[in-house]
Parts: structure tokens; sequence; C-alpha cells
């Protein structure tokens, strides 16, 4: 769905917001996004320990796979159905606030509660000095190599610039398997851009707050991606491969690198136990600048919501060490509470501990109105690039003149 076709829904829901369905007293709805097959358990677990905790208030769940949530949210917020709490990717959340459909939640936070929380995952659910959602899932970027693929190439380490990362992806190609996995479709196909873009010195908007897709930076690590995938260095027919398909390939030992979340680790461990496998940083440019990407998702309460100290109580219980690591430990994220980040499941993982190692250099995606159709845009961008469609000149040129014109539309 284009941003433009969502926020005249909003618009569109705005009126009916004060007509919301009758919500059943001491009832909380909420809306889940589905990260795994674990993520239902973990919410049907939390609904009987905190009924019994809180007689009185019951809760319901809906769960929605993730490539349709945003297009669910706008339709009940149109008629007036939304949940009174729902996940959302944060990168919506401005337009959220915009539309005036999120309710600041700064009168139930007190000093002790705000204080569980690592700053840099709540940072971006504050705007304008206003809380309007809490961090439920947080995650950042690194790359996986596969040690076997490693040694059998004559590989001793993995590499700390991209240069050494093609020189390796040569010595993997050699011995019969994929150097880099690259994924060229689907959700954070423009962040793997990122990646090579952020290494070069170059960020996605620039100080002037136009497009940094025109930048010297944002060609040079566009060829560079090119070159990998014309020199057979990537897996074949990139542009088919979505992240878990590369991922999926990484599992199967037919991939050399590739740039991930922190989740693969769990999957690794339940479905490739046999794999040999480390994590390190992504590689860094020619005067040593990298960047990794730092997501974060929350949880929002509605402005129309008909039980909100139900719903808020209910926030607080999810956000208790204890039910922070049941779910963050299930799903493979890392830790948002400090109290949660010193458990010995945390400081005893290496894996763990690399992507913990790159918060200092993570970027969020921009809090901006449009974002969505922005990143659409990069990457169909990058999709041409790849295929040979478009020079990598003609395709950046085309896409940072749309992408100012949806920042001067904002």
């Amino acid at each position: 769905m284009s941003l433009a076709k969502w926020t005249a829904g909003l618009l569109a829901g705005m009126s009916m917001l004060a007509f919301a369905a009758p919500a059943d007293a001491g009832e909380v709805r909420v809306t889940v996004a589905e990260y795994s097959a674990k993520t239902g358990p973990y919410f049907e677990e939390v609904k009987k320990e905190f009924e019994a905790a809180n007689p009185g208030i019951t809760i319901k769940y809906e769960v929605v796979p993730w490539d349709v949530l945003l297009q669910k949210l706008t339709t009940d917020i149109t008629a007036g159905t939304n949940a009174d709490l729902s996940i959302i990717g944060t990168r919506w959340l401005i337009d959220f606030v915009q539309q005036d459909v999120a309710e600041p939640l700064d009168s139930y936070i007190k000093p002790e509660f705000k204080d569980r929380f690592i700053d840099t995952f709540l940072q971006p659910s504050i705007m304008d000095g206003k809380t309007y959602g809490l961090p439920i899932a947080a995650s950042a970027r690194a790359m996986y190599y596969n040690k076997e693929l490693f040694e059998k190439a004559g590989i001793a380490k993995p590499p700390a610039t991209w240069t050494e990362l093609q020189e390796d992806a040569r010595k993997i190609k050699a011995i019969g398997a994929f150097g880099f996995g690259l994924q060229g479709k689907e959700i954070e196909t423009d962040v793997y851009y990122y990646y090579a873009m952020w290494s070069q010195g170059t960020e996605i908007l620039n100080k002037d707050g136009t497009s940094g897709l025109s930048t010297p930076g944002a060609l040079e690590a566009a060829k560079l991606y090119k070159s990998m995938i014309d020199e057979g260095l990537t897996e074949p027919g990139v542009t088919s491969n979505n992240r878990e398909d590369v991922q999926n390939l990484f599992k199967q030992g037919k991939v050399g690198m590739m740039i991930t979340a922190p989740f693969l680790s769990n999957q690794i461990k339940e479905e490739a136990p046999n794999l040999k496998y480390g994590v390190a940083a992504i590689p860094a440019g020619p005067t040593g600048a990298r960047g990794t990407y730092g997501v974060t998702d929350s949880i929002i309460m509605f402005k129309n919501s008909k039980n909100k100290d139900e719903a808020w109580k209910l926030l607080d219980f999810l956000f208790t060490k204890e039910q922070r690591a049941k779910f963050t430990q299930g799903e493979g994220f890392l830790p948002v509470n400090k109290e949660e980040a010193k458990m010995d499941y945390y400081v005893n993982n290496a894996d763990l501990a690399a992507f913990t190692a790159l918060l200092p250099d993570a970027r969020f995606a921009p809090v901006i109105p449009g974002w969505e159709e922005i990143a659409q845009i990069t990457s169909d961008a990058m999709q041409k690039i790849y295929l040979g469609s478009a020079k990598p000149e003609d395709a950046l040129k085309d896409a940072a003149a749309k992408a100012d014109a949806v920042l001067k539309k904002k």
C-alpha cells in the first residue's frame, strides 16, 4: 500500500474515531505482529498469567503477519474498530502521531518505569518530547560468516573492509560456494544497500534534508554491489531472493558471508545445529566509516481506547524483566530492559555481544513522514541496478529526484 493511500485512509478514519466500537468493560484488545511461530504462544501465556494476577481484566489478541499489518491497521482505524494496543514498526509512528491516533503515554510513565529501558531503544518512540510507544522488539544487523568455508578457502579472519570482503568472496567462489549473500527483494532491500553506503560516509538524508542517493558515496556503494553480482561473488538471481531466502542459503552452508539480524542465530541453533559460523562487524569503507541498522518495533496505545488504564496495566506487565526475557530470548532480539541485559544469557552470548558492540554505530530509519515511500523508491532503484536494466548513475539520480519530491511534500 502506498503511503499516500494510507494517509488518506487515516484522515478519513479520523472522523470515525469518536465512534469506535464499544469495548467490553475491562477487556483489552491487542493487535500483535507475528515474528515467528513462537509469538502467538508467548502472548497466550501472557494472557493466562496477566488475567490470573488481574481479576476483572481480560485480554483479547489478534496475531497478524507483518506483511499485512500496516494495511490491517489502516482499515481498522478508518472503520473505528482498532484495538486498544498494537505492535507497529516504529518507522510508522510519526504518521500515527501526525494523524492524532496515538495516545501519549507520559501521564502513565513514572521515573522508575522509564529507567527500566536502555535509552538507545526508547528514544525512537519519543517525538516532540512525548513518548508515544514502548520498544517491544529491538535489533541490529551484523555480518555472519561460515567458518568451514573460510577455512577451506584459506581465510583466517572475517573481513574488516569491503575490499577485503570482495577478496574473500573470490576465494569462497573458487571453492564452489557463494561468497556474499545479497538480498534483492522485499523488506530491507534498501537497508542492505545502506550498509555499503554508510561505509562511504554517506547518510540516507543529507544535512539539508535532501536525499543522499545522489551523492558520490551512494554511487560507489551501488557500483560495489553491482560489480560483485557481475563477478559472480553473490548468489545468482539476487532480485529473486528476500532476506529469508538468503538466510536459508546460509543455513544450508552455501553462502560464505551475509548481513542480517540476531534472530538468525536462534534459527541456526534449531535448524542447522552443526553449522560452524561466527558473527562480526559490518565491513568498513575506505575512510573507516561503517554503520549498522538499528531497528525497534513499538507497542502503542490508541487514542480512542475505552480501557486505557487496563491497557496500561498490561504494558507495565509486558515490560517487566521476566516477561521481556521470555519474549526477547524466544524471538532472538536484543534486550531493551537494563536488568534483562545483565542476565547471563546475554553477557555470555558471543553472538549477541557482537551485535551489542555495533550499537554505537547504529542508524535508525529517519523519523520523517513518507519514509516507507522513500524506502520503496530506494529498493526499486537497487533492483534496476542489480538486474542491469539501468546504470547505477541513472537509477540513483532518478531515485533521488523521486525521494526529494516526497520530502518536499511533507
